[in-house]
């Protein structure tokens, strides 16, 4: 069994040799205890006014300004390059007596075969020389020959 606890049967001890409060102390804590409490001042921002505006305004604000840059982009760019020319057209443009020479001379290496691989429906060179008749057309058509064994 414990035994009953009683203060008064302790001594009290003497007073703690801790020394008084500066003059005046008790009455500056207050205002030194808000001063660190206290948010610090802000300062100037040059764009503090745009947190202040909702987002969706902000969202609106930053894409036009996106694409204002762009269209200004464009607009001071230059103009546009032109388009590049096929290269059919630039091979018509070239006259036939340079052709001629071309494929001639002994530095290109132009075989039939390489003559014979030219595309069907490119008709640039040839459209002035080919201009044949449905008569003209069946009769070179008949005077072919043909093989028994292709028509059974």
């Amino acid at each position: 069994m414990k035994t009953p606890f009683r203060l008064d049967e302790h001594p009290r001890r003497g007073p703690q040799p801790l020394s008084s409060p500066p003059a005046g102390y008790f009455e500056r804590l207050p205002t030194r205890v808000m001063a660190q409490v206290a948010p610090p001042a802000r300062s100037a921002q040059p764009l503090a006014w745009l947190l202040r505006v909702p987002a969706s305004l902000r969202t609106g604000l930053a894409s036009t300004l996106l694409l204002g840059t762009f269209a200004a982009s464009l607009w001071l760019g230059g103009e546009p390059l032109p388009a590049p020319a096929t290269p059919a057209a630039s091979l018509d443009a070239v006259p036939s007596a340079q052709l001629v020479e071309y494929l001639t001379s002994g530095e290109t290496h132009v075989d039939m075969l390489d003559l014979a691989e030219l595309p069907a429906h490119h008709l640039g060179l040839t459209k002035q020389y080919l201009q044949p008749s449905a008569s003209e057309l069946s009769a070179a058509l008949d005077a072919q020959p043909a093989e028994e064994t292709g028509l059974l």
